[in-house]
């Protein structure tokens, strides 16, 4: 595997959340863009969030979005704890590093905020991300399946 050289990630400003919601779009199509951005934003002014984007030669390929926990995070310890929301690069780039690198970008973030613990999910059926996780040191804690039931 390659690693890109000239890839640079950088800590998403308020000039580039239009960017991050266009890619977080693309993660999770059932929101627009325009919701993404709105609550994007929303979280940027509360200093508890963060967006890492990737760019390559000036095109942005990825991004990733963590912010701190304070809540009970399974399988931890501590609060509060660094949690990776979403982490997302186009199809053309991925199995370069690229992910590995804004997940890095996002540990040394929560490192910085005095995280001792850093957490993540994915759903049951999404193997892609669970390969993911694992070969990036996660260890699974627990799976759980959801239910809901209208009143």
């Amino acid at each position: 595997m390659e690693t890109f050289q000239i890839l640079e990630v950088l800590e998403a400003e308020k000039s580039f959340v239009q960017e991050a919601a266009c890619l977080a779009a693309e993660l999770w199509p059932s929101h627009t863009p325009e919701e993404l951005e709105a609550e994007f934003s929303g979280l940027l002014q509360k200093g508890s969030c963060v967006f890492f984007l990737a760019v390559l030669q000036g095109k942005t390929i990825g991004f990733a979005q963590c912010q701190l926990r304070t809540d009970y995070v399974e399988g931890t310890s501590s609060s509060p704890v660094g949690y990776l929301e979403g982490i997302y690069v186009r199809p053309a780039f991925r199995g370069n590093g690229v992910a590995m690198q804004l997940l890095e970008a996002c540990q040394d973030w929560c490192r910085q905020k005095r995280c001792s613990e850093f957490a993540s999910d994915c759903t049951l059926e999404n193997q892609e991300s669970f390969l993911f996780h694992k070969k990036c040191g996660f260890q699974e804690a627990n799976r759980i399946i959801c239910f809901v039931k209208k009143l």
